[in-house]
């Protein structure tokens, strides 16, 4: 894979050199009205990530930021997953960001009608955001609610009122946190505000594996939701806990023979109990320093059963 993926940017480079061929180039963008990135082929445009740029895409021509830029297309896209090239209008002018500058006014002119409109008909119903596409053809409003809501009339309302087609889409909590974004007890905003584009499974079985707290509080994030975080040293998690003793074991150490009072398979360090003398003495140790006599049975087939 790796053979391929350099002979690739080898031919990428060379046709551009000797002027064959034009750069070509992927690029991930961002809508604030799509969840997942969009993926935008470009031909010989210096673009570069952060940059605002003009798309045409499902919900019409919107601007969005880049996240990425590929040199070539991987293996991991499908064909139909990506926009061609006429789908790329431009980087984002002065104009188009004066523009873009009116829309969000007029979006927040648009939230506060609809609430009133909601009040009226006294819908079950929370708005969470408002986004119109940069020509203004398309609405988008999101809200929230506890159980499923007839909006058909207001819809009607709306589009009368603000001359466009509007859509309103119900979304769950973790997708209001996404918007509103936020500051996380790790004091960074939300992951998946920033760069997570989907919302992987976790469960409470990651926090047991890597050795948390089960307290709510701590292992849940601002949404109220598992905190998405415990996914990404899942893996690791999983093969040291595999390879590496568990609680309660009996271990050989530099010392003696002991059993494993607590320990961390990321550091590597583990607390033994040992019997030296007539004293019971505890002492840390690195996990290469331990050999495993007898694992704890009772201990691991309680795990399994969990």
């Amino acid at each position: 894979m790796m053979k391929n993926k350099l002979y690739s940017d080898i031919i990428y480079v060379r046709q551009n050199f000797v002027g064959e061929k034009l750069m070509e180039k992927i690029i991930g963008v961002r809508f604030r009205t799509i969840k997942k990135i969009c993926y935008f082929k470009i031909l010989d445009v210096k673009c570069f990530v952060n940059d605002l740029v003009v798309c045409k895409n499902v919900n019409g021509i919107e601007i969005g930021k880049v996240c990425f830029i590929l040199n070539c297309e991987t293996k991991s896209m499908k064909e139909e997953d990506i926009y061609p090239y006429e789908n790329f209008l431009r980087i984002a002018t002065k104009e188009d960001l004066e523009k873009n500058e009116e829309n969000l006014n007029f979006e927040n002119k648009s939230l506060k009608i609809a609430e009133e409109m909601i009040k009226k008909q006294k819908l079950n119903m929370k708005l969470i955001s408002v986004a119109f596409n940069f020509d203004r053809t398309k609405v988008l409003f999101f809200f929230t609610s506890s159980e499923r809501v007839d909006f058909r009339s207001l819809v009607k309302k709306l589009a009368f009122h603000l001359k466009a087609r509007v859509e309103l889409r119900q979304i769950g909590i973790r997708d209001e946190a996404k918007m509103l974004c936020g500051i996380g007890i790790c004091g960074r905003p939300f992951c998946c505000s920033t760069f997570l584009s989907d919302f992987h499974h976790v469960s409470i079985k990651m926090a047991k594996e890597q050795s948390l707290s089960l307290n709510p509080k701590k292992i849940s994030g601002c949404c109220g939701k598992l905190m998405c975080c415990l996914k990404y040293e899942q893996d690791s998690y999983v093969f040291l806990n595999k390879v590496c003793p568990k609680i309660g074991a009996i271990v050989m150490s530099p010392d003696g023979e002991g059993k494993i009072v607590s320990g961390n398979p990321i550091t590597g360090k583990y607390r033994l109990r040992l019997n030296i003398g007539s004293e019971e003495v505890e002492r840390v140790f690195n996990r290469e320093s331990l050999k495993i006599i007898k694992q704890d049975v009772v201990k691991k087939q309680s795990e399994e059963e969990d």
